[in-house]
């Protein structure tokens, strides 16, 4: 018997009364777990395992598959439901962590990444925009992806009044080394002040920085071509959210 915390990430039905569902967890990465009798009006699982309990699970292994015994849930995230964009927003992020952690097997980082953006997104207390940079920025940075922002790869300039950030080669030049290069994406130093604050910071200091409107929403076009980039594929649940948003 083992006993681990984690998030629901997704739910499958099967049958009537049954479900699969993935959960990201710190020891252990993304498991599959399934859970017996999860549809029943008085299942005792039904509120610790819907999508984004973040729980307690106790599930025994046989032949390689997670079968779970019992679970307690820790927090429900229940407020996301009130706001479309914000339950469809955490979908989106669901989505890449499913993609992006199969992998993984110490996903601490990533959960506390996940924990928190979901605890801001529940609460109101930062914007969707910065949000969804900060998460797909740090993430990236967290699975080993992280994007060159140390100074322009041409010249060394660390500072840029104006640069473009190629996606061809991952790095930034400044405005006068970038010449030729059509898969880039134009920023201000201000917004690279954000990027390197995003992926380099302590969490105890990730959320806490500002941004005018205009360059966050900048700064989140940006972060969403350079995730789609590295993962080469996209995910339908960025587009819904994006025509909930008008974009």
């Amino acid at each position: 018997m083992t006993t681990l915390e984690g998030i629901v990430l997704k739910e499958r039905t099967v049958g009537e009364q049954d479900k699969f569902i993935d959960v990201l967890t710190k020891e252990k990465g993304l498991i599959e777990l399934s859970v017996r009798g999860a549809r029943k009006i008085n299942g005792t699982s039904s509120s610790s395992t819907q999508l984004f309990a973040y729980s307690k699970f106790c599930y025994n292994e046989s032949k390689g598959k997670f079968h779970l015994n019992s679970s307690e849930p820790i927090h429900i995230f229940y407020e996301l439901r009130k706001s479309l964009t914000a339950i469809s927003l955490a979908s989106y992020f669901a989505d890449i962590l499913r993609f992006s952690t199969a992998s993984l097997t110490d996903s601490g980082n990533v959960l506390r990444l996940f924990l928190n953006t979901l605890h801001f997104l529940e609460n109101g207390q930062r914007s969707e925009a910065m949000l969804k940079s900060v998460f797909e920025l740090r993430l990236m940075a967290e699975t080993g992806f992280m994007p060159d922002i140390l100074c322009c790869r041409s010249c060394g300039c660390f500072e840029p009044q104006e640069l473009y950030f190629s996606l061809t080669d991952y790095c930034f030049r400044c405005s006068e080394c970038s010449h030729g290069d059509e898969n880039s994406f134009k920023l201000t130093i201000s917004e690279l002040s954000a990027i390197r604050h995003i992926v380099l910071a302590d969490f105890n200091r990730l959320f806490n920085f500002r941004l005018s409107d205009e360059s966050l929403c900048r700064l989140s076009g940006f972060s969403e071509l350079y995730i789609l980039s590295q993962l080469e594929r996209n995910f339908y649940t960025l587009d819904f959210y994006k025509s909930l948003i008008g974009k």
